[in-house]
């Protein structure tokens, strides 16, 4: 594990395997996969295995608003680390982080923002 790496964890927290991720949404790891390609979710290799942030996971759905906000923040040129340091790094102005204002139904500040990230 990389420096970069061990910060990217710091910011994250907790991390959820393909399969760990599949079981609340009731869908396939090959499904999360999927999702990832579509870039309707973010995935990073964490010991050899593809792991996704467990904030994306609200329940038994992903976070109202994800897919939208990594489609923006793609379009930006975002790449999936700096997608991931966006979404977890807290800004005073939100307050928070983006993922958490995203998981507390703030999220079209969120959009708002990564929309303006391109520009």
């Amino acid at each position: 594990m990389t420096s970069s790496d061990s910060n990217l964890d710091t910011l994250v927290g907790a991390w959820l395997t393909l399969k760990e991720a599949a079981a609340p949404l009731g869908v396939s790891p090959n499904r999360i996969k999927t999702l990832i390609r579509e870039n309707r979710l973010m995935g990073v290799v964490r010991g050899g295995e593809l792991s996704i942030p467990a904030a994306f996971i609200d329940g038994d759905d992903l976070v109202k608003g994800l897919p939208g906000t990594l489609v923006l923040l793609g379009d930006a040129g975002y790449s999936t680390e700096e997608a991931l340091r966006w979404l977890f790094t807290p800004d005073d102005t939100l307050p928070g982080t983006p993922i958490q204002a995203m998981r507390e139904n703030r999220g079209t500040e969120v959009r708002r923002r990564a929309q303006s990230l391109a520009f």
